[in-house]
């Protein structure tokens, strides 16, 4: 009988998800010896002989059946002499790097497991800690590659004989060779705190937990990405008090939800929404809300982020209490990063929560919760972070020397470029401190190391903004390794993602966003632009520069840049009296006064030609939003509020490529343009006919498929107006990434592979 021999080489998701043993038992089926080993850059490689016949089905078997969590993108086949293997092993993992591969997200609990901890005769039963090869932590508990118990935070925990007995029996197909099994005598444990750090001595620390969240007691609860802090979304009081100690305002919180029946009560869950709150990624999914939840969990919407028990120490959580479902948004200081560690926890947020709920397992890669929400209907990432995060995307050029990409300033990501992929990092935050900037810094060299990427051969990537915080890190990068520096202007770079993402070398993108330093010195935010695959572009339309009084008090304040526009135009007695008439006085905490000062600003600094601030004025004339205490806030109002709106009769002009956004503000106040109309209509037609426009603008320079991008491109009605002039099947946007900032790094790094210079 003929005897032959394949070696495999294997990328994708193929480490830490049960690969290994699945390919153990497809060998033995097949009766085939050799070996199976994971490899230094997140690859596994497999050697086959044997009958001919069955050597040469292994590749293709080994496509059809994969382990549900793993996915396989490469197998590299090479035809080898055979050795005389007499049996098939499962070998000790190497060092070598012969082709990367993805490191694998973290992933919710599956059936299998919710079912064990939820059966008492099970030795795993209420253990919160439990997971196998189709579930659980492996980002967050990965310190490097290749993926063994030992290069993880579960090395802290040796196995027990019986989880020794499981991970050597070949028909455990759940436990065999998977390196974060554990149970409760050898595994990690739960123990409840008070403010104090004090133990609580009680015998189920996670039911003590969920009384206290009944009681109306703020929780923080250690997961496995970093802590949240609990509380019950039922009641406004509690909710308020998590809003008065956590500084935060007005931005909405996440609620998590024991399981798809308790979220329905919570909030509207169609088909599709159910589809991706049980994916494995198990993100928070924005949702039409409820009367079951508080409304001060997020005011003055009416959405809601909802997310399920991703965790056994979730559920058991959520299982124990009254409602079922609790507030559980990130556990941090304002404006830092998500904590991870117990110390770091009772030092930053013991005058936040009354108890903590934490165990012994470290986090070693911080991860918040991913969000998405429904855009006409399309599922948009707004945060790629846990269960989205390491993964690639496949370049459809291959990069000649790496790239390090800094990002945005808000809603930060980082990521490198090496061989045919970009790795964005896991969501980072806002760079408005030095805690988020070295967070940034730990994230990107988590990447730079698993790689092995040489930064003296490395280009960094930065955006063009002189005063974004991550120059800092761009200018020690440069210093240190003496890599090449480049700057990539924001809304190119939203383009450019978008181009990356659909495999393009070249395209038209309406960029359409908050603020972006143009190339003029302006601020930039609702243009029209061409990306040609040697990295060239053309800014072929825009909104019209308006004033923006006071630079960044403005984008707090919208309604200075309702008063520079009647200043451009109006004398200053006059402009006064209108913004009485108006109320605009009573949006500013200085009054009047304010308001003449910020008339005498709007006629010098920066004009913007922003689709984020133009949205939050007309939020600010309409007395929807006025006062923005979160990303976006006037504008996510201005939406939500023309929800049932009607089209009325109006329409913006543009000249040449420029879209004239300030009639709009003269028609409304001076022409008595609107005066039959609702407000809810009004702002709907505007938000449409801006969409219009643009798409009007575009189709005039030429294009007839356009990537629509930026943080403003979720906007329902926007899309509208731009497909009904480009037409819905060419109008793209982002699925992988996100359209806002968090994917300005992908786009980053691709622009400089398009500019020849990677």
């Amino acid at each position: 009988m003929p005897r032959k021999a394949l070696r495999l080489r294997v990328a994708g998701i193929v480490q830490g998800v049960g690969f290994r043993p699945h390919v153990y038992r497809l060998a033995r089926r097949l009766g085939l010896a050799g070996y199976v080993v994971n490899l230094g850059g997140s690859e596994v490689e497999i050697w086959v002989e044997g009958d001919a016949q069955a050597v040469d089905s292994f590749p293709e078997i080994l496509r059809r059946e994969t382990p549900p969590s793993a996915e396989i993108e490469e197998i590299i086949v090479e035809e080898v002499e055979p050795e005389d293997f007499e049996k098939f092993e499962i070998r000790k993992s190497g060092r070598e790097l012969t082709k990367i591969s993805m490191i694998p997200p973290d992933f919710g609990m599956c059936e299998d497991c919710k079912r064990e901890i939820l059966d008492p005769s099970s030795r795993w039963y209420r253990y919160p800690f439990h997971s196998c090869a189709w579930c659980g932590p492996r980002f967050t508990v990965i310190r490097s590659i290749p993926y063994d118990r030992e290069n993880t935070s579960m090395s802290a925990f040796p196995l027990c004989a019986k989880c020794r007995s499981e991970y050597s029996d070949p028909g455990d197909t759940r436990r065999f060779h998977i390196q974060g099994i554990s149970c409760p005598d050898c595994g990690p444990q739960v123990y409840l705190l008070d403010a104090g750090g004090s133990p609580i001595r009680v015998k189920d620390p996670i039911s003590e937990a969920a009384r206290l969240i009944d009681e109306g007691y703020i929780v923080a609860v250690k997961g496995i990405g970093g802590f949240h802090l609990a509380a019950r979304a039922s009641d406004s009081e509690v909710v308020l008090e998590l809003r008065r100690r956590k500084r935060r305002g007005r931005k909405p919180f996440a609620v998590m939800a024991l399981d798809l029946e308790v979220a329905r009560k919570i909030a509207v869950v169609d088909r599709l929404a159910e589809e991706i709150l049980l994916s494995p990624a198990r993100p928070i999914v924005i949702l039409p809300r409820r009367e079951a939840v508080s409304p001060e969990v997020a005011p003055g919407l009416k959405t809601v982020g909802v997310m399920l028990a991703y965790t056994p120490l979730h559920y058991l959580l959520l299982a124990s209490t009254e409602d079922r479902f609790a507030v559980m948004t990130s556990g941090n200081e304002s404006g830092e990063p998500i904590i991870k560690d117990n110390d770091e926890a009772l030092k930053k947020l013991c005058n936040v929560a009354d108890y903590f709920l934490v165990h012994n397992r470290e986090i070693v890669n911080r991860v918040d919760d991913s969000v998405i929400r429904f855009s006409d209907d399309e599922p948009v990432l707004l945060r790629r972070s846990r269960g989205y995060a390491p993964r690639w995307i496949k370049s459809s050029k291959r990069f000649a020397r790496p790239v390090v990409a800094l990002g945005a300033m808000l809603n930060n990501t980082g990521a490198v470029g090496l061989e045919e992929y970009v790795i964005p990092t896991q969501h980072i935050g806002d760079l408005e401190n030095v805690e988020t900037l070295r967070f940034l810094e730990e994230s990107l060299m988590f990447l730079v190391r698993t790689y092995s990427i040489p930064l003296r051969e490395a280009t960094v990537a930065v955006d063009k903004h002189p005063h974004f915080l991550n120059r800092v890190l761009a200018r020690e990068l440069v210093e240190e390794y003496g890599s090449e520096l480049v700057e990539v202007q924001h809304h190119v770079a939203h383009l450019s993602a978008s181009l990356l993402e659909y495999g393009a070398s070249e395209g038209y993108g309406i960029a359409i966003d908050g603020v972006g330093y143009g190339d003029d010195g302006m601020i930039w935010g609702g243009e029209v632009l061409y990306l040609g695959e040697d990295g060239g572009y053309q800014r072929l339309g825009r909104l019209e520069y308006l004033p923006t009084p006071g630079g960044d008090r403005a984008t707090i304040y919208p309604a200075r840049i309702v008063i520079g526009v009647l200043a451009e135009t109006l004398r200053s007695e006059e402009v006064i009296s209108l913004v009485a008439r108006l109320g605009l006085d009573r949006q500013l905490p200085g009054g009047l006064r304010e308001a003449y000062v910020a008339m005498k600003q709007a006629t010098w600094g920066a004009k913007c030609s922003s689709v984020g601030r133009f949205l939050d004025a007309v939020s600010s004339l309409l007395h929807v939003s006025w006062e923005r205490t979160y990303e976006g806030e006037p504008a996510i109002m201005l939406e939500e509020f023309s929800w049932g709106g009607n089209l009325i009769s109006y329409k913006f002009e543009h000249s040449g490529s420029v879209i004239h956004t300030r009639d709009f503000f003269y028609d409304y106040i001076l022409n008595g343009r609107f005066v039959e109309a609702r407000p809810q209509d009004i702002a709907y037609t505007v938000q449409y006919e801006l969409g219009r426009s643009l798409a009007e603008v575009s189709r005039e320079q030429g294009a007839r498929r356009v990537y629509v991008t930026g943080g403003a491109a979720v906007n329902t009605v926007i899309l509208k107006g731009i497909k009904s002039v480009i037409g819905r099947e060419n109008v793209i946007l982002p699925k992988k990434l996100p359209p806002g900032d968090g994917g300005v790094s992908a786009g980053q790094v691709y622009y400089v592979k398009l500019k020849g210079q990677a």
